[in-house]
């Protein structure tokens, strides 16, 4: 057998995203989020469900699915595979925007309902510790006094798990495993919880179409060229960096030419992988808009458009 890398943002999507992903997403949700908390999931509806043109112009890297639980609850799952700045205040503007969004302008604020973040990344966010969720208030700086309960955001941070199949212990370390293995997996394991299993079946490649596949491949790619596009630029800044300071012959140049190297770097690399999002995009638009239109839509010249159709 082989399954989806659930980490890309098309399987995640099918996986836990689909019309018959319901039990799958409330097991999912109730293992991460409840895991330690009295009172469980004991319903949800998937909204914004998964679908094959909708991912086909998917621009970024991560991919939202969004639940409403039985007691009005937003819940936003969030797949981050690439690390990139502002990214901690790109999941707080998300969590904020869906608060603010619920009311019309004549209603009363007690109407809003808590809205809860939930981002698995596949990178190393706090260094400060090694727990592998983390969950965020809003706290009284002092005396730790919740101030509400109504945003929260918690982080799955998949680098930090290191358990094997045989060293998991309960449903939530199930669930990890999956997300961060399931594709390396040649079998569905027989000692997991049996939505595991199902979630298994729906990311086995053998059920899906021919779309489906490439759509899948597609995204590895994109995103492999992202993550090397981003490497460079760290290779390159580092070495930008190291020949200023040495220029300067100083401690303090070689520190200042160093972090400019690697802004100037780090620059170049974004400017790269903006320019592979555009590429990525032009290719889904091949057969759907002429030249001149995809031009317009993607940045991209209409001789690079043009190469890309060779």
């Amino acid at each position: 057998m082989k399954f989806l890398d659930i980490k890309t943002d098309f399987a995640f999507k099918k996986v836990f995203g689909s019309e018959n992903s319901k039990e799958i997403l409330k097991s999912f949700l109730n293992a991460i989020i409840y895991n330690d908390r009295t009172h469980k999931i004991k319903d949800l509806t998937i909204i914004d469900p998964y679908n094959i043109p909708m991912l086909k112009g998917m621009k970024d890297t991560f991919v939202d699915v969004k639940a409403i639980l039985d007691d009005d609850t937003k819940v936003i799952i969030e797949m981050q595979i690439l690390n990139h700045e502002g990214f901690e205040k790109k999941v707080l503007y998300n969590a904020a925007k869906n608060y603010s969004m619920q009311l019309n302008k004549t209603e009363e604020y007690y109407l809003l309902n808590p809205v809860i973040a939930l981002s698995i990344v596949d990178f190393i966010m706090f260094e400060e510790f090694n727990k592998i969720i983390s969950n965020f208030k809003l706290l009284e700086k002092k005396e730790f006094i919740n101030y509400n309960d109504d945003i929260e955001l918690i982080f799955v941070e998949l680098p930090k798990f290191t358990k094997e199949l045989q060293e998991l212990t309960n449903i939530q370390e199930q669930w990890i495993y999956f997300v961060k293995n399931a594709g390396s997996l040649e079998y569905i394991p027989n000692n997991i919880d049996e939505e595991i299993k199902k979630a298994l079946q729906n990311a086995n490649e053998a059920s899906m179409s021919k779309e489906e596949l490439e759509t899948q491949y597609k995204r590895k790619e994109f995103i492999s060229i992202q993550k090397l596009a981003i490497s460079k630029a760290d290779k390159e800044g580092f070495s930008k960096g190291m020949a200023k300071g040495l220029e300067e012959g100083k401690a303090e140049g070689l520190k200042e030419g160093l972090k400019e190297g690697m802004k100037e770097g780090m620059k170049e690399g974004m400017k790269e992988g903006e320019r592979l999002k555009a590429i990525e995009i032009a290719k889904n638009l091949l057969d759907v808009l002429d030249v001149e239109m995809i031009a317009l839509k993607t940045g991209l010249s209409i001789d690079e458009i043009k190469a890309i159709k060779i």
